[in-house]
């Protein structure tokens, strides 16, 4: 249960508003849910691009995480900067981002570097590059899970792997699956779809290893499928090097606390806003638009805590109505400050070059995303 105690500050005076406010302890607890689910950190390989913060990969490290999943250079960049054992660039590597990716692997030798393609130009290129480079690199086949947004089919995918072998400056290692688009509110459901997709491609893992080919490490899921693929691998050697990828839930959002319950987690990020006006009878105004907060999904875009029977009436760049009941006695007056759960808490994060870590209802410390911007120096 999301309550307004466990989020307002004890004195938000002179802290400016729209602002965006991360509750370390939560995060903390978050963390631990998740090893714990996952049957130990050494089975996680978090996505970092909810948050792009080197406070949060720390608390992560600090639990027993040791690889982690971006999505871009830059945040590749971050991470390779904290000297992180192992780091995964899950994005199509194209253009000028084939040879700032081959950069980092220069600059940061210390990390283990993974790409991942989905077509052999893409092979060859990164290949070619390699070579020309004098290095050799970790990749994972991407796989179209049913998403149908990047990777190879699953019909196609064995076929592929064994060309994708073929090529001299680049080590195949195995598979990464997202399966983004098994939403199923009902937990049951969800896991039966995560087997019919997953059982496919495990079994082509198998034929290939029995092949011959090497496919030592496999990278699958995200949020809503991160406890059903941990069932799956819980103590089978069958599923030696495969690896749990959730993101989101570290910081959780009110778009998963209310389609997911059976998630253990708690939203971990909220909103500072202010009432600016009381435009009409029933109708308030906050200083949260859409500059402020997550565009995406369609629908509610945030709860208020204490007001969740508000209702949305519109949103623009720096405005946001709500209508009320006149006699409701939470009905905020100008001024008023108010805590919102935003429904996408990665899009929302986006829009915030400085952040703040609350502890005990105060302000302790100013959290700048380091990899905010898609370039840092690289």
């Amino acid at each position: 249960m999301m309550e307004l105690r466990d989020y307002a500050l004890t004195d938000a005076s002179a802290v400016d508003s729209p602002a965006l406010l991360y509750y370390p302890e939560t995060i903390r607890r978050n963390i631990q849910k998740a090893i714990e689910i996952a049957g130990g950190a050494d089975y996680l390989w978090p996505h970092v691009k909810t948050h792009k913060l080197t406070q949060i990969v720390d608390m992560q490290r600090q639990a027993g995480i040791r690889r982690f999943k971006c999505a871009t250079v830059a945040e590749a960049e971050m991470l390779g900067s904290m000297d992180v054992e192992h780091v995964m660039l899950a994005y199509p590597l194209i253009g000028p981002s084939v040879a700032r990716f081959i950069r980092l692997l220069d600059k940061f030798p210390q990390t283990t570097w993974w790409a991942c393609v989905d077509g052999l130009a893409a092979v060859e290129q990164l290949n070619r590059q390699a070579g020309v480079a004098g290095l050799r690199f970790n990749i994972l086949v991407d796989v179209n899970t049913g998403m149908d947004r990047t990777g190879i089919g699953i019909d196609k995918l064995e076929e592929f792997y064994v060309k994708a072998a073929g090529y001299e400056n680049i080590q195949l290692r195995g598979f990464h699956c997202y399966d983004g688009h098994i939403k199923d509110h009902n937990p049951v459901q969800r896991r039966m779809n995560t087997d019919i997709v997953i059982n496919k491609i495990i079994k082509i893992r198998h034929s290939l290893q029995n092949r011959g080919y090497n496919l030592d490490t496999m990278i699958i899921g995200g949020t809503p499928t991160f406890p059903c693929h941990a069932e799956r691998i819980s103590g089978r050697r069958a599923c030696e090097g495969v690896y749990l990828s959730p993101g989101t839930l570290f910081i959780h959002d009110y778009g998963y606390w209310q389609r997911y319950p059976d998630l253990p987690f708690t939203p971990a990020a909220a909103l500072l806003t202010r009432v600016i006006s009381r435009p009409a009878p029933g109708l308030f105004t906050l200083d949260a638009g859409s500059k402020a907060v997550g565009p995406d999904p369609e629908g509610v875009r945030g709860v208020i805590l204490s007001l969740q029977h508000a209702e949305s009436v519109s949103q623009s760049e720096e405005h946001w109505v709500f209508s009320l009941d006149e006699s409701d006695p939470g009905f905020p007056e100008v001024g008023d400050v108010l805590y919102i759960i935003p429904t996408h808490i990665c899009t929302t994060a986006a829009l915030y070059e400085e952040t703040f870590a609350v502890r005990n209802g105060v302000i302790g410390e100013t959290w700048r995303p380091a990899a905010r911007t898609r370039r840092i120096s690289i």
